[in-house]
């Protein structure tokens, strides 16, 4: 047992004699064991017992208690034996062991126990951040979760799961078939039938059964005396952590005990459960004072818990509850409530604890005996019931709760729990109200709580024996009593309602959540919610509760200044409401689907309405809610408005049978109206002096997580309200509440007493678009569950193409799991599939990344765009613009409507017979007075009128006309006369009439100022101005009528009236507490001017209102023409595609047709209106004050689409220069961006600065340059020479191991030369720069250096946060933005030496080699006469600078001795080969597609090579070890090469790398460069190239080969072209090497590379050419670059001939018809066989010595294939597998953050301390020796890749999608992921191509911590 060294002391003798000397410890412990076994296996073992019980007195006794080391009173007296404190421990231990194995090994004993597990259960228990599955195909219970193991060994192909990161720790379920179904359980724990485990034999577990509760009991002792109440202090907390880590051995043990299986858990449970036991060893106080003192503390402990020890038997316990206590306690709730106005409220908890609950509490508590039973007593009878005891007061430490949980697979134990837990119940709350750590604790709760409560059966049983739901109903209510506040909602001063406090830390931190989820969780057992259902005093408790949170967080409007402080409480307020009050109501409908659950919904509306009432009391209401306040909390309304629709949709009850009166629903209605109109002042910025806090919670409101338990009931329950209040009295109300009354006038101006002229417009907006919700929205009013679905997925997708995951996070599923609409079930999968099709993700250029996104299918656009279901929906308005945007863009892509479209009307579902008096609303005279005074307030242009009223109005006509009920008889011809309606508007209430009825004249208030005052007497003469009376006309009908002429109409006072009648109707008494208008209140006295009355002659009906909109729309006189005149058709079969998507003409056209089918009367007068003729609307003259009532609306639009044509212009300006300027984001297509001009004769380069603008030639004085980035690479020493890439390791098998990459290989190499050859040459004879080699990359843009340092400065001094270090010299090209750390200066003169190489060359060969010769002698200087240093040449000594610093030091050091100008040389002439090794890499590894290639034109090649043959000019290489001269010369004396004895010879010329040859003897040529000179140095080398690849080949055939080859070619030595022939070659070589030991096998084979067989002349030929490829390639290059010609293009098999001749080493006149040999490009500059035997001589006498190395070196590996990143597996979880739990080989620890390395699959630790080594962390540290700098890891446990480059980072995105193309980042949707290969090849092309920098966007400095 490891763990018990951490033990602690236990104190008391050590052994069982104390005279024994300590070595016959383990042999008398074992003895001691095996006789008391023995003992106590005899019938009469009373001797025995009494034996043992001693024994472990002694062992196990409690004498020196922990006190001391948790810092109590007591000292460490006896401190045992001398072993300090944690040897007596430790003993305790070992003695438990040996006692219970009884003598024998307690290995074998463990073992032993093992074979009879009977348990089928997996039960392993974890703690936070495990990963486990959850699958809810096989689950039963929604909190089910699997082992890894578990999951993987069962079979869930195809079900919907996912992996997930424990948050609080569980449990396996595997093998409980209560929880899940049996089909998920793995291969172990499918059900084992208990009979094939024999029976555990007695004597096995004998000795547990008595040492045990010896062993527990002490434990328990511990925990008593290592208790101290913890005072305010936080120290105190840290002792009982001492006392906790002490006694970790023995919970350890214990825990161990449970892991041995069923048997020992059986003895375990008997043990913690059996009361006897208890009893005995705790109620001893009399004989043993420490055991007596014990029991004190624990009595102490309760005490200050709050908690009483009932010490006399007539208090019961929780066990034994008197029947009918239930009601008592609802008695008292329901009385307390009153009471608590009076309570003061500021009472503070006290912090002793010694109070339990506040002062106020008890206020509330004081009646009722039930709750002090549930709340205040606790009576412990057994071992398990003290040990969590415990364990609460000791905050739930980890090993304690694992313990516990490790033993529920024993049934027994399980019940035995269960029932204790619930008994501690409350006091657990407690505890944690009052914890520090209650976020910790909180967790650890659920861990318990949920395996508890997760088995119905379980669950069930307890709450019949334990009153279950009591208890948690109760210490809810206690807990939320804490943070009681006064309501100031309504009446301020008298109200007696309180409200939870929403910033108290309880809310605030979500502590009550546990308590919570608890609750949910066994309410979603139907047995369990029925008991509550039908327990009218719980109904009750529970509405008491949530009363509590019915009107919280009360928002009160801000009228002058801005509030200062924004309180974030908000937050706190809708996730209580969400969690503690609607999700258990959820869980409550779940349980009321059918028929026979009737009941519990009437009892839930009943005690619901009862509640409402008691509130509307509490807070003084009457019948005006208070102006500018308002909150967004009511559950009461909301659990009335959802059982209601419960009720109705499924179980068939009868609507009017649980509603109210009239009264009350008009009290109903208020607040949730009151939160629409308020909804519309947020968004009108009415409240914005109240911060953004407000427009977070109306955005809260009707978000996805909240909107189907906040919006949604609220809309539900204004439309019951609709249905059943006199329609007249709700329309009334409704605009009264959006304050737009006063606009609501035919008069031209109007005065707004309640709002800002800038508010009105969009309040009336808000109006009508709530009717139209109201009236159009049937989520609860008739639509199916896939109907609202599909519905709620239209929308979403309507406003934006969505992923699979957000549209299952945008769905508002039902929140309580098992509803059965479970995202990703089958009706969301088939509903998705029906609405919308799949976009796979696609890259776009610049490499972002897209996801797999769902878009709405054609015939969704046609037919089910909803925007009213939009605007509901919508968190920001401006989805509503994009939906809108989609919508036109449909239309005009399919054709079906050009210009911008209205909303589309759109059919709704046909309503419940329930709700059908919800259409009256549509038929009544107010709505229609408001459409008709707005319909002419917008023809007649008044103010404040949008396009949007309009439509809205268009919508609510058009929904009345779909909804008119009785069918008019066309009879009712009589109407028209204009007599009969002096004394209303209209003279019924159906539209369709009303639609027809003309109103001629209306009187209107008005201010005095307005125009319509002036033409108000009745003299004036008549004018035809539409608003004046023709009253010289018709003076008559005005006597008459008595200036009676039109009815002033008044919505408010239409609404008083109602309201009186309602009153009068239900109670008489009532009339006195009807208050005066409180309209008053909101005038600001004096401020308004006088209004007097106008009489507006009118003359129109809303048809002709209709028809005359539509010429005003359509700006045409005369354009409606009624469609039916032409095709009589159109009567018949009404519904015309050529109707549904339209502007606003179409939906006049619409509206006009269906009120012509509902009635001929109709018909016939709209033909009559088109009769006449209309009189032209006067030409609008536009006075001043007109201009500015030009509709806002139409300048806006306007500005929109200017904005819209300038950005469209800019986009596609943008696009271009990025086309021509960049090609970064599109290699393929790019046009080459010409740095020098076209024109041949201009023999100097121009170049153009970004920065000032300047054209002009590069100049000593003012150089120009390239802006470029340096950056260190390691890509080329990646290359392997196997064509399959490596896989990332996924077993411990699996190993990547480096010693096959191009780095290492030419690492071995130059560490071989240096052992045997001279350091400086060996420095000449390779390149370096495979790993950590400079790349030089540019944009192409040119800038004046001056201006670049002004640049910067610039940059040095702008405090703008930017992604890169100036000080570093990094800054972002000033013209394109890419990214760039250096300026190559350009050299002065022409880029391309034109006129050079234009010349042909007729010298011969030897006096070019000799030219040669005497230009590398000349010493290095610049060529220009200037002898000053110019400031070109300060630029290229800085810009060398750089280059150097951009790598590492270990990467340009290479030589012996440090700083030998030898490295600087090797260095120089290396950074040129990596960028041409890197070019040639980019354009595929060869050159077969010739110079078409992207990688040339933006290369820099040319500027680099200038500023590197500079330099290398300044090291002149002693003209001794040219190795010209070994090329070009013979040798008189060969072995004076060799060097004497002491001194290490020089590198042999065979030895040499060819390339690096050709780079040096270039670079070491004044520029510019001959061709001719170019030429000469290809030829010289290829010469040496072709012996090499010969001797090569001579190394790896087999001895026979060669004695055939070198007698072959003997024979032709002597022909004409002997010097061109390889055979004649080969063989001379043979026959001169083979004079050394280089061709001794010393008995191996293992040169043998190829068997004899082989090689065929094909063959050899094949060879020799791919050994020369990689040379002719670079060189070709190298011509392209210098000289600028152009690459020819080829097939890979002829790629070398074409490459041989472009570069001049093929004849001219050569034929190709017969196969191509290579050895015909041979041009010797001295006779052949007299320079190979030279050379052959060098090797010969080096290999005497070392034959081996001396082959190994010859074969030169030369083909490499391109670098590759690690091949990825398919599926993710292979890799999360193997590397999550997989521990890192520096720290040997579990990183918390594994990631891998994707280039060689090193596995480190991202982030962690463990591994820092010199402040670095190590993925950065990994960046720099595996990248130089540029590291790419993946994530383990996030999935997503990260990129080091350099002292950045960015985040890359990741390369593993799910099924729906999605990813995902932290796994935090755990779905399976699939590589996807797309991506994986984007990140591999920018790590080859090196633009990292220049694609991703977003980096950050790391700082060295990742």
């Amino acid at each position: 047992m490891a763990a018990a060294a951490a033990a602690a002391a236990v104190g008391g003798p050590q052994q069982s004699q104390p005279e024994l000397p300590a070595p016959g410890l383990a042999l008398d412990k074992a003895a001691t064991a095996a006789h008391l076994k023995a003992a106590l296996s005899r019938p009469d073992n009373r001797a025995g017992a009494e034996e043992l019980q001693a024994l472990l007195e002694r062992v196990l006794s409690a004498e020196r208690p922990l006190a001391a080391a948790a810092g109590g009173e007591e000292a460490a007296a006896a401190a045992g034996g001398g072993g300090g404190p944690g040897a007596a421990e430790e003993e305790a231990l070992e003695w438990c062991k040996c006692l219970l194995a009884g003598g024998g090994g307690y290995d074998e004993f463990c073992a032993a126990v093992r074979a009879y597990d009977p348990a089928a259960l997996c039960g392993l228990v974890w703690t936070a951040n495990f990963v486990a599955y959850r699958c809810r195909t096989c689950g039963i219970s929604p909190c089910m979760s699997l082992c890894a193991e578990c999951f993987h060994q069962g079979d869930h192909t195809g079900h919907d799961f996912n992996m997930f990161r424990s948050q609080a720790g569980g449990a396996c379920d595997c093998g409980d078939s209560n929880v899940m179904r049996e089909s998920g359980f793995c291969k172990r724990h499918q059900i084992k039938s208990s009979s094939n485990i024999p029976c555990v034999p007695k004597d096995l577990l004998m000795m547990s059964e008595f040492v045990l509760p010896r062993f527990i009991f002490c434990l328990i002792q511990y925990l008593r005396d290592g208790y101290n109440e913890p005072a305010a202090d936080v120290s105190s907390e840290k002792d009982l952590n001492k006392v906790l880590q002490l006694l970790e051995p023995q919970i350890s043990f214990l825990e161990d005990l449970t892991k041995m299986g069923g048997a020992m858990r059986s003895v375990l449970t008997q043990v913690l459960t059996n009361q006897q036991n208890y009893k005995d060893l705790t109620s001893g106080p009399g004989e043993n004072a420490c055991a007596k003192k014990s029991h004190e503390k624990y009595l102490i402990a309760l005490k200050s818990s709050g908690l009483t020890y009932p010490e006399d038997k007539l208090v019961y316990g929780i066990q034994e509850p008197s029947a009918g206590t239930s009601t008592l306690a609802v008695q008292g709730f329901a009385g307390a409530t009153g009471t608590l106005g009076q309570v003061d409220s500021s009472d503070e908890e006290d912090q002793d604890g010694s109070q339990g609950l506040g002062k106020r509490k008890r206020v509330k508590l004081s009646s009722g005996t039930k709750d002090q039973s549930i709340m205040d007593v606790l009576k412990h009878k057994s071992f398990l019931e003290e040990l969590l005891f415990w364990t609460i007061k000791y905050e739930f430490p980890q090993k304690m709760v694992t313990f516990l949980l490790n033993m529920l697979p024993d049934q027994e134990y399980k019940v035995a729990f269960t029932k204790t837990f619930v008994q501690h119940y409350a006091f657990i709350m407690k505890t944690l109200k009052k914890s520090h750590e209650s976020d910790t604790m909180s967790n650890r709760i659920v861990h318990i709580s949920v395996q508890l409560f997760s088995n119905e059966e379980l669950a069930r049983q307890v709450t019949e024996e334990c009153q279950l739901l009591d208890i948690m109903v109760t210490v809810l209510l206690y807990m939320m009593e804490s943070c009681l506040i006064k309501s100031e909602l309504q009446d301020e001063e008298n109200s007696l309602h309180v409200v939870v406090n929403c910033g108290e830390a309880l809310l605030k931190n979500n502590t009550y959540w546990p308590l919570v989820s608890d609750f949910i969780n066994i309410l979603s057992h139907q047995s369990v919610a029925k008991r509550f259902l039908e327990d009218h005093g719980l109904l009750v408790t529970w509405m008491n509760f949530v009363s509590f949170f019915q009107g919280m967080n009360l928002n009160k409007r801000e009228l002058n200044e801005h509030v200062e402080f924004e309180s974030q409480t908000y937050y706190a307020a809708f996730a209580a409401e969400l969690e503690a009050c609607a999700q258990p109501m959820w869980g409550l409908l779940s349980h009321c689907k059918i028929r026979e659950t009737q009941e519990y919904t009437r009892n839930v509306v009943r005690y619901c309405l009862e509640a409402l009432q008691d509130w509307f009391d509490a807070i003084n209401f009457v019948d005006e809610p208070a102006p500018n306040q308002v909150t967004f909390h009511l559950p009461l309304h909301r659990y009335y408005a959802m059982f209601l629709s419960k009720a109705v949709k499924c179980q068939e009850l009868d609507l009017d049978s649980v509603l109210p009166d009239q009264e009350m629903l008009m009290k109903l209605m208020i607040h949730p109206l009151q939160i629409q109109a308020s909804l519309a002042e947020i968004h009108s910025n009415m409240w914005v002096r109240n911060g953004l806090q407000i427009k977070g919670q109306a955005m809260t409101y009707v978000q996805s997580h909240f909107c189907n338990s906040m919006i949604d009931p609220d809309i539900y329950l204004l439309q019951v309200c609709a249905s059943r209040l006199d329609p007249d009295y709700f329309i009334s109300s409704v605009f009264e509440r959006f304050k737009v009354v006063d606009l609501l006038t035919m008069a031209s101006q109007h005065q707004n007493t309640v709002l800002d002229a800038e508010h009105e417009r969009s309040m009336l907006e808000g109006a009508l678009t709530f009717l139209v919700i109201l009236l159009s929205l049937r989520l609860h009013l008739g639509m199916s569950d896939d109907e609202i679905l599909r519905a709620e997925m239209v929308a979403q997708l309507c406003m934006n193409d969505r992923t699979h995951s957000s549209l299952l996070d945008l769905i508002p599923e039902n929140p309580n799991p098992k509803s059965g609409i479970i995202p990703g079930s089958y009706s969301f999968e088939s509903v998705l599939s029906a609405v919308a099709d799949f976009k796979a993700p696609v890259f776009e250029p610049g490499g972002s990344m897209q996801q797999g996104m769902y878009t709405p299918k054609a015939e969704v656009w046609d037919q089910e765009f909803d925007p009213v279901m939009v605007i509901l929906r919508t968190v920001y308005r401006r989805d509503v613009q994009s939906a809108m945007d989609r919508y036109t863009a449909f239309l005009k892509q399919s054709g079906k409507f050009p210009g911008n479209p209205w909303p589309p009307y759109k059919k709704r579902t046909s309503l419940h017979p329930s709700y059908k008096g919800l259409m009256r609303l549509l038929h009544c005279k107010t709505l229609h007075i408001v459409l008709f005074t707005l319909l002419y307030k917008i023809l007649m242009d008044h103010q404040n009128l949008s396009e949007h009223v309009l439509c809205m109005v268009l919508y609510l006509i058009e929904l009345g006309l779909e909804n008119s009920t009785e069918d008019e008889s066309d009879e009712e011809t009589s109407v028209g006369g204009p007599e009969r309606c002096h004394d209303s508007w209209f003279p019924g209430s159906n539209l369709v009439s009303n639609m027809r009825h003309f109103i001629n004249y209306v009187r209107v208030r008005v201010p005095e100022t307005a125009p319509e005052v002036k033409r108000d007497s009745p003299a004036s003469t008549s004018s035809d101005n539409l608003g004046s009376l023709q009253s010289s006309r018709r003076p008559k009908v005005l006597q008459r009528e008595n200036s009676g002429t039109a009815q002033v109409f008044s919505l408010v006072a239409e609404r008083r009236k109602k309201f009186q009648e309602i009153i009068n109707r239900s109670n008489s008494e009532a009339n006195q507490v009807v208050r005066p208008k409180t309209s008053s209140k909101w005038s600001a006295p004096g401020s308004a001017p006088q209004l007097t009355t106008a009489i507006l002659e009118i003359k129109e009906s809303i048809l002709s209102l209709l028809i005359k909109l539509h010429h005003k729309l359509s700006g045409k006189q005369n354009s409606y023409y009624p469609p039916w005149l032409d095709d009589i058709e159109i009567l018949i079969q009404p519904e015309i595609p050529k109707y549904s998507h339209g502007d606003g003409i179409t939906a006049v056209e619409r509206i006009l047709l269906k009120a012509a089918l509902q009635s001929r009367m109709n018909k016939r007068i709209i033909e009559e209106i088109c009769r006449k003729v209309t009189p032209p609307v006067p030409p609008k003259k536009i006075t001043a004050a007109e201009k500015k009532t030009l509709d806002k609306e139409e300048r806006r639009q306007k500005a929109r689409e200017r904005q819209q044509k300038l950005l469209a212009e800019f986009a596609s300006r943008q696009k271009s220069f990025m086309e021509t300027a960049m090609d970064v984001d599109s290699p393929e297509n790019d046009i080459p961006m010409e740095i020098t001009t076209a024109e041949p004769q201009v023999s100097e380069a121009v170049y153009d600065c970004v920065i000032c603008g300047q054209s002009g030639p590069s100049s000593e004085d003012r150089p120009t340059g390239l802006v470029v980035l340096l950056q260190a690479s390691s890509v080329l020493g990646q290359c392997r020479d196997n064509v399959e890439p490596k896989k990332l390791p996924i077993t411990e098998e699996e190993q990547i191991y480096p010693w096959d990459t191009c780095a290492a290989v030419h690492d071995v190499r130059l560490s071989l030369l240096q052992r045997y050859f001279k350091d400086s040459s060996c420095l000449l004879a390779v390149s370096i720069g495979w790993e950590g080699g400079v790349y030089v990359q540019t944009c192409g843009h040119t800038l004046h250096i001056d201006c670049h340092k002004s640049y910067m400065e610039s940059l040095r001094n702008d405090q703008v946060l930017q992604g890169f270090s100036v000080d570093k010299g990094e800054f972002t090209c000033p013209l394109c933005r890419q990214f760039a750390n250096s300026v190559l200066p350009c050299y002065p003169g022409s880029n391309v030496e034109n006129n050079l190489w234009q010349r042909p060359s007729n010298k011969s060969m030897q006096d070019l080699i000799k030219e040669v010769e005497e230009l590398q002698g000349r010493p290095g200087a610049f060529p220009v006469s200037i002898s000053s240093e110019t400031n070109l040449s300060k630029e290229m000594e800085s810009v060398m600078k750089d280059i150097k610093n951009t790598t590492q030091k270990k990467y340009r050091d290479y030589s012996k001795t440090p700083g030998s100008p030898d490295n600087d040389f090797l260095f120089m002439y290396s950074v040129a080969r990596t960028n041409l090794e890197l070019e040639l890499i980019h354009r595929g590894g060869n050159l077969c597609s010739g110079g078409a290639s992207t990688a040339g034109k933006r290369s820099c090649l040319n500027q680099l090579f200038h500023v590197l043959a500079l330099h290398m000019r300044l090291y002149s290489i002693d003209s001794e070890y040219n190795p010209w001269k070994k090329l070009t010369q013979l040798v008189e004396d060969m072995n004076s090469q060799l060097g004497n004895e002491e001194q290490q010879p020089e590198v042999p010329i065979l030895y040499h790398d060819v390339t690096s040859l050709l780079l040096i003897q270039i670079l070491m040529m004044p520029q510019p460069l001959h061709k001719e000179h170019f030429t000469c140095i290809v030829k010289v080398l290829f010469t040496l190239l072709y012996t090499q690849a010969l001797a090569a080949l001579s190394v790896k055939c087999s001895e026979e080969d060669r004695s055939a080859w070198k007698h072959m070619g003997a024979l032709k030595k002597n022909t004409c072209d002997a010097e061109k022939s390889y055979e004649v070659l080969l063989s001379f070589i043979i026959n001169e090497l083979s004079k050394g030991k280089l061709y001794h096998e010393e008995g191996t084979q293992e040169c043998v590379m190829i068997s004899p067989i082989a090689w065929s002349p094909e063959s050899m030929e094949k060879y020799l050419q791919d050994f020369c490829l990689p040379f002719l390639r670079i060189t070709s290059l190298l011509q392209h670059h210098l000289f600028g010609e152009d690459l020819p293009s080829c097939q890979e098999e002829e790629e070398f001939s074409v490459l041989a001749s472009c570069l001049g080493l093929l004849p001219t006149f050569y034929q190709t018809e017969h196969p191509f040999i290579s050895a015909s490009c041979l041009e010797w500059p001295v006779p052949p066989f007299d320079i190979i035997t030279q050379w052959c001589f060098e090797i010969k006498s080096f290999t005497e010595r070392h034959a081996e190395q001396g082959k190994a070196l010859l074969i030169q590996e030369s083909r490499w294939k391109l670098p590759h990143l690690l091949q990825l597996p398919e599926n993710y979880n292979t890799i999360f597998q193997y590397y999550h739990r997989k521990t890192c080989s520096v720290c040997t620890k579990v990183p918390k953050d594994p990631a891998v390395c994707l280039v060689c699959g090193t596995f480190v630790c991202l982030k962690g301390l463990c591994c820092k080594q010199q402040s670095y962390c190590e993925c950065v540290l990994h960046s720099q020796n595996c990248g130089a700098g540029t590291g790419i890891f993946l994530l383990i446990n996030a999935s997503v890749i990260i990129i080091i480059r350099g002292h950045r980072f960015c985040l890359w995105g990741s390369v593993y999608l799910d099924a729906h193309g999605e990813e995902d980042r932290d796994l935090r949707r755990g779905k399976p992921l699939y590589i996807c290969k797309e991506r994986y090849k984007v990140l591999e092309q920018q790590w080859i191509s090196h633009t990292f920098d220049h694609i991703n966007k977003r980096w950050g400095p790391h700082y060295n911590g990742l």
